[in-house]
């Protein structure tokens, strides 16, 4: 109870990013770089690529959660921002507090997916820790086997707190055409250059992912915080399955969400990306 107005006015931008997400809004998305109400900054270096193979409605689409199977050694994703500058606890012990999100947002994506006609599954690796990532059970073994049999592999994360981090937005496969599913969730969250650091063992291995955004102030106090985690939760997976759907070709592409102002509802003009 020690900041009521700040905890109302965060419910408060939740709820109307929900509503906005409801409707088929069709104002151009926000420039790299712009906040968004609940995920924060766009990633800043924009994207130098349009996804434009037309993917057919029935595409099997295969959700995983990053760094599920690299707990405890290099490459384990983010404690966030609360752990590691604020020392709060993790949200579950033996694991990053990222692949605690991931696994949150990937099982609720396939659930609303499955929920609305999706052809979607969600993978979770028999262990947290295998240490090598050609291993037949890891996110890229069996994410590349599905992108090679002809289906959409999507693996969620959350991006690093601070000025490691580049914020939200997608990093799509390579060694493919770019899909209209790669189009239509960059439109809902951003995009990263074509070859971001050279390209990344996923997107090498025919895996798009997508960075939900950093994890710090505003999203990760939304997430932790319980009277808000639901609908923040909420929000993120109907993004993400609204921008399936476009990309499935169900609906226009949808753009995010306009700005909002940290000190409440206010929307500012967005920008073409």
């Amino acid at each position: 109870m020690r900041f009521p107005r700040r905890r109302t006015l965060l419910l408060a931008s939740l709820a109307a990013a929900s509503l906005a997400l409801a409707a088929d809004a069709q104002a151009p998305a926000p420039a790299p770089g712009a906040a968004d109400a609940l995920t924060g900054p766009r990633g800043r270096l924009g994207r130098d690529w349009i996804g434009a193979r037309q993917v057919a409605s029935t595409v099997p689409i295969l959700v995983m959660a990053g760094h599920a199977d690299s707990q405890k050694i290099p490459g384990s994703g983010t404690s966030g921002y609360s752990v590691d500058i604020r020392g709060a606890r993790p949200m579950q012990p033996g694991i990053r507090d990222e692949l605690y999100w991931n696994l949150e947002v990937a099982r609720r994506v396939v659930q609303l997916g499955r929920q609305r006609g999706l052809n979607i599954r969600f993978y979770d690796p028999p262990a947290r820790t295998i240490i090598n990532g050609d291993d037949p059970r890891t996110n890229w073994s069996v994410g590349k086997a599905h992108a090679e049999a002809g289906g959409y592999a999507l693996e969620i994360h959350f991006d690093a707190y601070g000025p490691d981090g580049i914020g939200s937005g997608v990093i799509p496969a390579l060694h493919r055409p770019l899909s209209s599913l790669d189009e239509s969730l960059a439109v809902a969250f951003g995009g990263y250059p074509l070859r971001f650091r050279g390209g990344l063992g996923g997107p090498k291995r025919g895996i798009t992912l997508l960075e939900i955004g950093k994890l710090e102030a505003p999203l990760e106090p939304a997430l932790r915080n319980p009277r808000s985690r639901d609908q923040a939760l909420a929000v993120i997976s109907e993004r993400v399955v609204a921008a399936l759907e476009a990309g499935l070709g169900r609906h226009r592409l949808v753009a995010a969400p306009p700005p909002v102002s940290a000190h409440g509802a206010v929307g500012l003009a967005p920008t073409q990306q």
